[in-house]
């Protein structure tokens, strides 16, 4: 018999956990609209290397990789949706100090060291929000969806995180249009980053309406809750105890300090290098650096904000794409097919810059590169890090996964500049190399997961 969901309540509850994937893209991609503006307004008056304007553009992701090693302890402890509660008080928080550094301690418009720190310190903070909303937000959706729609909802997540893009690219744009470059170094670069608190207080209080996972709830010895949201999510009391016992037999005696290597070393290095191709790719210096990446194309200031939006919503159409197939083709296919989709787009934009080529092309290639990732590897690496790992170690794993992404995510961010400034053509083209790379590995280490449930998953693991 076919399986019967609540689909009103599934995707009500879905919709919530993704705005932690909305507030994941706000965050990140903010710092795209106002990175010139921090230049100008505190690396350049203070003598700064472009290292270090950089490492300030990146410095999110340290909070980012500190969230993605805090995610297995916290969840572990306090539950799903508690730690998404607490992700969503840090991107209040950073949203309002990123947006005003001075507060409390400095002078409007006197930049110094001790305000860049104080800067960096905040969005440290809405890193750690980022990190934790990027390992918990896809677990607990994992730990909710029925096996037949997983992948689609998993992926919802980073179509979450694209929409809060493009609404941060409008938002920026908006916030830019019209004005003079010296208002938006003094102010606008304040209100871009204070608008994040809106969707943050949003995320917070619908938090309150969603209940814990039925996993979480049996790993925490809580089986009349869990059998209850078992029994809201699918139709038939039947099929409900049916789940409810395949958990309670995957989970066993588990305890908190479950060995993470139970189910050997092979599933934790493919969590782990499913995380560092994703951002070895480079896609985040696309996203980070797009609106300075088009001015280097020859457009002009609002020119380069709108190409930036158009590049967002072809982001959002092939995450669109990849919701509706990854149930359909696999997880493989479409991991392979990104793979070599952003291969091209990379070693094109490659040559065109070794030969001073600088035109339409490059965002036609750009474009190729990005919509390849987004089809792809944006949406693929999320579900499969939540779905590949047995119920006794999926905190844990999910938490090591995660870590490794945002340090790989900082790495390639941070020396953007500096590789830029030695050969731009070399950096594309080791972008180019890397994607090669990772369709290798996805063809010659990744299992499929398609159609397996998570404890499904946990039996692949013990063969």
């Amino acid at each position: 018999m076919t399986n019967q969901y609540n689909k009103p309540y599934l995707f009500g509850i879905t919709l919530v956990a993704t705005l932690g994937g909305l507030l994941f893209g706000y965050d990140t991609a903010v710092i795209s609209g106002a990175e010139k503006s921090i230049e100008a307004y505190l690396i350049k008056p203070l003598g700064l290397s472009s290292l270090i304007h950089g490492a300030t553009v990146s410095s999110a992701l340290i909070g980012c990789i500190i969230g993605g090693i805090l995610s297995g302890l916290l969840s572990n402890r306090l539950g799903r949706k508690r730690t998404l509660l607490f992700a969503s008080i840090l991107f209040f928080v950073s949203a309002l100090g990123s947006g005003y550094p001075e507060a409390f301690f400095f002078s409007g418009g006197e930049p110094s060291i001790r305000l860049l720190l104080m800067f960096n310190f905040y969005r440290v903070i809405g890193g750690i929000g980022v990190g934790l909303a990027s390992a918990v937000s896809p677990m607990y959706i994992s730990e909710m969806a029925p096996a037949g729609i997983r992948g689609q909802l998993v992926s919802f997540n980073q179509f979450a995180i694209i929409l809060g893009m493009l609404v941060v690219y409008f938002v920026n744009w908006w916030i830019a249009s019209g004005k003079t470059i010296e208002w938006i170094n003094a102010i606008g670069w304040r209100y871009m980053f204070a608008s994040e608190a809106v969707p943050a207080a949003m995320f917070g209080i619908l938090l309150l309406l969603v209940p814990e996972t039925p996993r979480f709830l049996v790993l925490s010895n809580q089986d009349e809750k869990a059998l209850s949201v078992l029994k809201k999510i699918n139709i038939g009391r039947s099929q409900a105890q049916t789940i409810f016992h395949e958990i309670k037999q995957s989970v066993g005696q588990v305890t908190e300090r479950a060995n993470l290597f139970s189910y050997g070393k092979t599933v934790i290095i493919i969590g782990i290098l499913l995380s560092v191709f994703q951002q070895f790719v480079g896609i985040n210096v696309a996203l980070y650096y797009a609106p300075r990446i088009f001015e280097s194309m020859g457009a002009a200031k609002d020119a380069s904000m709108l190409q930036t939006i158009i590049m967002g919503f072809v982001n959002v159409v092939f995450t669109v794409v990849a919701i509706l197939s990854v149930d359909k083709w696999g997880r493989k296919p479409l991991l392979i097919t990104g793979s070599t989709g952003m291969a091209i787009g990379m070693f094109a934009i490659s040559a065109l810059a070794f030969n001073n080529i600088i035109g339409i092309g490059t965002l036609v290639f750009i474009i190729i590169y990005t919509a390849s990732f987004m089809m792809s590897w944006g949406p693929i690496c999320w579900v499969l890090i939540s779905e590949i790992f047995p119920n006794k170690i999926r905190g844990q794993a999910v938490a090591i996964s995660v870590a490794f992404q945002w340090f790989a995510n900082y790495l390639i961010s941070s020396t953007y500049p500096a590789m830029m400034e030695f050969s731009s053509s070399m950096t594309y083209g080791f972008y180019g190399l890397m994607a090669i790379i990772s369709a290798l590995f996805v063809w010659k280490m990744v299992p499929e997961t398609k159609g397996k449930s998570l404890e499904e998953m946990e039996k692949l693991w013990k063969r």
